[in-house]
């Protein structure tokens, strides 16, 4: 299977197979959920390891990162500064507890790659989050990155085959 890893290529893709896209999400929805996680689980296990994302980075130049207090902690401890003083450089603080970095681009991203990679927040460990249950309850969120993301683009392309997707015109 070609893989697409052209951010450019992806989203031009992306906006062409808009009305595509919407049609192949109703029909994951009519399907059985365990069935769908389980194809998204295999091909996700056969797409991902061929992209390598240190070389992407599009993710972190795009998306906003929510972090507890304890990964606050974590990073201020690894970049070798006071908790108060990273709070005041990298974290937005909202109501109930919720933080998030508070630059797009990610101000830990250099070049493609994570500065504090074996420290990141585990909202960037996890995504795209395409080896977790549920992803017809999450199709939303997916398709939202599906235009920014190789690993979904290609997955969801390869999921299209596997299912027997056929686009209605």
């Amino acid at each position: 299977m070609q893989l697409q890893t052209s951010i450019t290529a992806i989203a031009e893709a992306a906006k062409q197979k808009e009305t595509e896209n919407i049609q192949f999400a109703e029909q994951l929805l009519q399907m059985n959920s365990e069935e769908v996680d389980t194809a998204v689980h295999q091909l996700n296990q056969t797409i991902e390891p061929q992209i390598d994302c240190t070389q992407c980075g599009n993710c972190c130049k795009t998306l906003m990162v929510n972090i507890t207090g304890e990964e606050a902690d974590r990073a201020s401890a690894h970049l070798q500064m006071t908790r108060q003083a990273f709070d005041e450089a990298y974290v937005e603080k909202g109501s109930h507890e919720l933080m998030i970095i508070n630059a797009i681009p990610c101000h830990f991203l250099k070049g493609t790659s994570c500065s504090i990679y074996e420290h990141r927040f585990a909202g960037c460990r996890e995504f795209p989050a395409l080896h977790l249950p549920h992803f017809t309850q999450r199709l939303f969120t997916v398709m939202m990155h599906y235009d920014r993301c190789p690993i979904i683009f290609n997955v969801v392309e390869a999921l299209k085959k596997e299912t027997g997707f056929a686009p209605v015109s």
